[in-house]
């Protein structure tokens, strides 16, 4: 298949939209889902690329994609030596994608295509990420809404952005927004907070969403321990990223205290006879007030150079690559 759009992204390196959707053992949904993708591109009018990353699918998910390749002069196809999960396609996905709008989807059909004009209209008004909001999600209530409607409430108020669904993959960037987004875990779905960190504009619109009718869902309750790590590292990255020593230097703050506690505590214990308090006179050697004294004091000791360690490597990070803790978002004045 060769439209006109296909024709002018051949002629174009830099099409206006790039899509990017991982692939892991979806062979019957790829033909319907590629046809939903043309028809909207088609509407569109816009140069595009639509790239497909198979996360070492074990069905013909990757013998269909060479297919529709061959079509399609629109699409690229990423094969990965492996399964490395959905972050590390997507990561995949960003990085071979040449647009100036990376738009991510699912390729099981549960996202529709046709939202993707009411992303783009969206970002026109300002934005740099538009996510999709699943409002009417066709999922099962217990095992998928819930935790993820508690997941979404715990994300946005830890990483500062308030967006009901982090977990649709439906969303539309301003190129400039991910050129600096490195992923790692399952930290894909918590883009728009890495880019709300570096200024961007962020918004949600509602897309619709679909109920599977092929395939297997690859996604189950047992990623919530992943995600509860994560965030963990959200937070820390949030506050501590340039400053770590705070988060450690306070844990042994709180160590040390809990050291001079114990042995001052061990101390009156043994003078309690002679300040007229024998009723709480004891041995100390009888007590683990000593050993706690000490392992405090120790771990104290840790956290400080722990902090001190981890300083010395943020300072490395940046200044080996020259990499600024700030983001510019316009220069005037400058050639």
């Amino acid at each position: 298949m060769m439209d006109s759009a296909a024709e002018i992204t051949s002629t174009n390196a830099s099409p206006e939209l790039s899509l990017f959707l991982p692939v892991l053992d979806e062979e019957d949904n790829l033909r319907p889902m590629h046809a939903k993708i043309a028809a909207a591109l088609d509407a569109l009018g816009k140069t595009a690329e639509v790239i497909y990353v198979d996360d070492g699918s074990t069905d013909r998910s990757l013998a269909v994609l060479r297919e529709i390749a061959a079509e399609d002069d629109r699409v690229r196809v990423i094969s990965l030596r492996r399964n490395y999960g959905q972050t590390a396609a997507m990561s995949a996905g960003i990085d071979a994608a040449h647009g100036e709008i990376l738009i991510p989807m699912d390729a099981d059909l549960q996202n529709d295509p046709a939202d993707i004009a009411r992303l783009l209209e969206k970002l026109d008004e300002g934005y740099d990420v538009v996510s999709g909001w699943r409002r009417n999600r066709q999922d099962k209530m217990i095992s998928r809404k819930i935790p993820s409607m508690i997941a979404n409430r715990i994300i946005s108020w830890i990483g500062g952005v308030p967006l009901h669904d982090y977990g649709c993959s439906l969303k539309a960037y301003r190129r400039e927004v991910l050129k600096d987004v490195k992923l790692y875990g399952e930290m894909h779905r918590f883009i728009p907070i890495y880019a709300s960190w570096a200024g961007a504009r962020v918004t949600e619109i509602p897309v619709d969403h679909h109920a599977r009718t092929m395939g297997k869902s690859k996604y189950g309750i047992s990623r919530t321990v992943k995600v509860v790590f994560d965030l963990i590292t959200i937070k820390f990255m949030a506050e501590y990223h340039t400053k770590p020593l705070y988060v450690f230097g306070s844990f042994g703050i709180l160590a040390f205290a809990a050291s001079v506690l114990a042995g001052v505590y061990a101390v009156f214990l043994k003078l309690a006879g002679t300040l007229g308090l024998p009723q709480y006179q004891a041995d100390f050697v009888e007590t683990p007030l000593p050993i706690m004294c000490i392992v405090m004091f120790a771990i104290s000791v840790q956290f400080f150079l722990m902090g001190l360690s981890a300083e010395l490597l943020v300072r490395t990070y940046h200044e080996s690559q020259d990499k600024a803790i700030y983001a510019v978002r316009e220069r005037i004045g400058f050639n």
